[in-house]
């Protein structure tokens, strides 16, 4: 048994005498990431300054080739046609839609009653892709005799037909409206930059629909305050409601068609005709409302034809 001592001693002692020669090596393969990043550190940092750098260089030059050009110069209505249901294209006898410090006004205060002369006023080209922004405000009290619904109700008309094919009789442009509500005092949701279809018909969450006017997800909006609204238009393809920065409608498969117009033309109404293009127009419904930094940024491949 004496003999067998240092044997057993030795199976004893083997597994620490391993651990204290293996140590140092297992440590140092442990730590040889944490100095290999230590090492590398200033360079990588270096390497992520120079990507960020390049990545905001590559965003402002984005932003930089963005050509946005301004509808509305602030002095006064050039480049603008005002068409007033009852009137031909260009007459607007009650001063509608006029410029006052430095914003661009529907007001009332020249009619004796509104008596349903709904009007609209065209920007002089048409357009078929782009991004339109803009601001509003509803102001003060409906005109003396227009509609309760359209209690601060306005909007504005994309693909509008041209104001010089509309009679005098025509109430609403051929065009799809993005309607602006404001709220009322009932605490009722009353959503803003909807949609409305005088004359045509959309797509829907890939749902065809012969519904009039269809509520965003944007919400009431109470007072005069100023909302920024920005529509983005892929012809006939797509087009895409923002309140405030937030996207809150899109739709698509716009077609002529359909109701909710009078007084119009029949050939400017084919039923379920693609309508790819077309004037931007502001509205006047009845209540005074005003608009200031109307820009458009064109996104078309080719420049549309000037309106004649």
């Amino acid at each position: 048994m004496r003999a067998l001592q240092p044997r057993l001693l030795l199976r004893a002692l083997l597994p620490r005498l391993l651990l204290r020669a293996l140590l140092p090596r297992l440590l140092l393969r442990a730590l040889q990431p944490r100095l290999l990043l230590r090492a590398l550190q200033p360079r990588l940092l270096l390497r992520t300054s120079t990507l960020m750098l390049a990545a905001l260089a590559i965003t402002a030059a984005a932003h930089a080739d963005e050509n946005w050009q301004s509808l509305f110069n602030g002095k006064d209505l050039t480049g603008w046609t005002p068409k007033i249901r009852g009137y031909e294209s260009g007459i607007d006898p009650a001063r509608t839609f006029r410029v006052e410090n430095g914003l661009l006004s529907v007001n009332y205060d020249q009619y004796e009653a509104f008596d349903n002369q709904f009007g609209h006023l065209f920007y002089q080209a048409p357009y078929s892709h782009y991004r339109l922004r803009l601001q509003y405000r509803f102001i003060g009290d409906q005109a003396p005799g227009a509609p309760a619904w359209a209690f601060r109700n306005s909007g504005v008309m994309i693909h509008s037909q041209p104001p010089r094919t509309m009679p005098a009789a025509q109430d609403f442009p051929i065009s799809v409206e993005v309607q602006f509500l404001g709220g009322r005092d009932d605490d009722q949701p009353r959503p803003t930059a909807n949609m409305c279809s005088p004359g045509t018909h959309v797509v829907i969450a890939g749902e065809f629909t012969e519904q009039h006017c269809v509520a965003s997800k944007a919400p009431t909006i109470y007072g005069d305050e100023w909302v920024h609204i920005e529509v983005l238009v892929e012809g006939d393809q797509r087009v895409t409601h923002f309140i405030n920065g937030e996207q809150v409608m899109t739709y698509g498969g716009l077609t002529t068609g359909g109701g909710v117009v009078s007084g119009h033309l029949e050939e400017m109404k084919p039923e379920r005709a693609p309508l790819s293009t077309g004037y931007i127009s502001l509205q006047s419904e009845g209540h005074p409302i005003q608009f200031r930094e109307i820009e458009l940024l064109d996104l078309s491949p080719q420049k549309q034809t000037p309106a004649g």
